[in-house]
């Protein structure tokens, strides 16, 4: 069976797509494998073709979907995938939960440093990487505390103190205004 990266419908096409739009896409998904710390060039190129060969046998299906959002789509199902696999996880269960715990498990067990060759390989996987992944996945969530909120008053600051002297400041600002409008038209018929 051909693999769709070599399979052309026309020239400058790759599944009925231009190949600039495939290499743009290319660079997205090499910069989100280079975001998770993949160092491994030969590593990175293998993970990028194995994403996009899954976008380009969508393409011809969805021809509507921009060639970048099959691609990144494709990308977010292989490493949730993977992530199910590895932390024996169902993904039905919150796949964006699943993939941003995952995440953080991979940063917690120090996946770049220590087990890179292992990053979306099939299994089966050394028990060491599978028991720590594990751990880092129950490490990345939060704890919860059952705590209890008591209810305290209001405080309303000057506006209670204004409500509570009656009507005393209200009249003595209108009185204020009346005298300072007075003044004013005084002024003004004493200068025209």
């Amino acid at each position: 069976m051909e693999s769709t990266l070599t399979a052309a419908s026309k020239p400058g096409e790759l599944a009925g797509r231009p190949q600039d739009e495939w290499n743009a896409a290319y660079e997205q998904v090499e910069s989100y494998f280079k975001a998770l710390r993949v160092e491994n060039k030969l590593l990175r190129g293998q993970l990028v073709s194995q994403v996009l060969d899954r976008a380009m046998r969508r393409a011809p299906a969805e021809p509507n979907a921009a060639t970048i959002e099959l691609a990144l789509e494709e990308m977010d199902a292989v490493i949730t995938e993977w992530y199910a696999e590895v932390l024996d996880e169902p993904v039905e269960k919150s796949k964006a939960l699943l993939s941003t715990r995952g995440r953080l498990a991979l940063m917690l067990v120090d996946m770049p440093g220590r087990w890179q060759d292992q990053f979306l390989k099939r299994g089966p996987w050394p028990e060491e990487f599978v028991s720590a992944m594990r751990a880092g996945f129950l490490r990345a969530r939060p704890d919860f505390q059952f705590s209890e909120m008591t209810p305290r008053p209001l405080e309303l600051g000057a506006i209670t103190t204004l409500t509570n002297l009656g009507n005393l400041p209200y009249f003595r600002m209108v009185f204020i205004w009346i005298c300072f409008a007075l003044f004013l038209v005084i002024l003004f018929q004493m200068t025209h």
